[in-house]
């Protein structure tokens, strides 16, 4: 029999999806039986009693969680999340439920002895509750008390090989898509960058100096996987500068509708004969794609690497050969003043190992200035929004660049200085009042 009724929580369960619930009570039946001879290390009802307190939180309207609490191990200032409840009376086994934040590897791949250590650490140590990945990427192990922290940090580092990531005002844990492991349209080595950068900035991930949180995202191409264009700091994706390779006998197998479009992918619905007007040129955002005859043409210098054309007819059009990847800066979700997408800083640079470009010319001096500038508890967004995306060029020494504004005509950002006009303003005004005086 359940330890808590759950009237609202059991509801969760009567829809069409697989339902957390489901796997809250089974993890928590498991717990109760103990049939593998766990030697528990916290409350052996941690689960019942977190099933408990999410019914009480849905029967109020509120949580009942305080968020925070100086919890940690020693010698790190991120990784660990505290949780406390406030009815630790009522809810004695999630009275601390801390949260770990484990670094993932470049790509998520994992052996199935690797996963199944992890598991067994956290059934012993934790409530034995994972989410796989937190929206930052890491592993997250959800729920102990604070006298297991340095036990599963322990284990963690000496027995799997493993750190913690990133929590606080510091730099998150990196996160990448599977890149060219598995992706044809990767534009650069995703894994090898996040990893590179993974382990030259551990001092950053672990150690809280930043004004708030920093997030690094690796996007192979432009369809933006990790979604780094909306949620990075700093978010890299990959592109190419030369033309998109085009395969004209596979244009015309997809207009004779020997070769389906979307790589297949319709799911079963009889989307009736494809029309590369309507599903492909009529599409193009900046309408540099047309028909020339039975030829395919594309305007290169006009085309902005949206990928659309690439998803519809995979077989027919490349990505091109000269490869690199686009740097964007200042994107956040909506804690201050609203969600904001990622300026463009950088429109093309080769990423090529060491990657000191990288670093020397763009990381660091923006770190530089964020720290010297920023606010505490401001985002990179928040203050390239309040002193200008002029002030972010200054600092990092980048040229501006048309590209780089998002909004023609309405959001002017460069500003000539005195010293910068050859015979400066005093010039121009004597000029102008010589015309109004004609």
């Amino acid at each position: 029999m359940a330890k808590h009724e759950t009237p609202m929580l059991d509801q969760l369960e009567t829809g069409p999806w697989p339902s957390f619930v489901s796997d809250l009570k089974q993890e928590a039946a498991s717990r109760a039986k103990n049939e593998n001879n766990i030697e528990y290390q916290i409350p052996q009802d941690v689960v019942e009693d977190l099933i408990g307190i999410m019914e009480l939180s849905y029967e109020h309207g509120r949580t009942h969680w305080k968020h925070g609490g100086i919890v940690g191990v020693f010698g790190y200032g991120g990784g660990v999340i505290g949780r406390y409840c406030d009815q630790p009376e009522k809810f004695p086994g999630v009275a601390h439920f801390h949260t770990m934040r484990v670094s993932q590897p470049a790509g998520k791949f994992y052996t199935t002895k690797y996963l199944e250590s992890i598991c067994e650490l956290w059934e012993r140590r934790g409530s034995g509750v994972t989410n796989m990945h937190g929206s930052t990427g890491d592993i997250i192990f959800l729920g102990t008390t604070t006298p297991q922290l340095e036990e599963v940090f322990y284990e963690l580092t000496h027995n799997l090989n493993q750190d913690l990531g990133g929590s606080g005002s510091n730099l998150r844990t990196p996160s990448d898509c599977i890149g060219q492991a598995r992706c044809e349209y990767a534009c650069f080595d995703t894994q090898a960058l996040c990893h590179d950068l993974t382990n030259e900035y551990q001092d950053e991930l672990h150690r809280p100096a930043f004004p708030y949180k920093f997030k690094f995202k690796f996007d192979g191409c432009p369809n933006c996987c990790v979604a780094s264009i909306a949620r990075a700091d700093l978010s890299f994706i990959g592109t190419w500068r030369d033309d998109i390779r085009i395969d004209q006998e596979a244009v015309q197998a997809y207009i004779g509708g020997e070769i389906m479009p979307n790589a297949n992918a319709h799911s079963g619905r009889d989307w009736g004969a494809f029309d590369i007007e309507k599903e492909v040129i009529g599409l193009c955002p900046t309408n540099c794609m047309w028909m020339d005859g039975k030829e395919l043409k594309i305007d290169n210098r006009e085309c902005t690497r949206c990928m659309h054309c690439i998803n519809v007819m995979p077989r027919a059009l490349r990505i091109g050969n000269d490869r690199g990847c686009s740097i964007l800066a200042g994107a956040k979700a909506p804690i201050l003043d609203g969600a904001q997408m990622g300026s463009l800083i950088v429109p093309f640079i080769k990423v090529e190992e060491p990657y000191d470009e990288i670093k020397e010319k763009v990381i660091e001096p923006i770190w530089d200035w964020w720290m010297e500038e920023g606010k505490n508890r401001e985002r990179l967004g928040e203050l390239m929004k309040r002193q200008g995306f002029q002030r972010l060029l200054e600092a990092t020494g980048f040229d501006p660049d048309p590209r780089m504004v998002q909004e023609p005509r309405t959001n002017p950002y460069i500003f000539w200085k005195e010293d910068e006009v050859p015979g400066g303003f005093e010039r121009d005004i004597n000029e102008f009042r010589k015309y109004h005086q004609r």
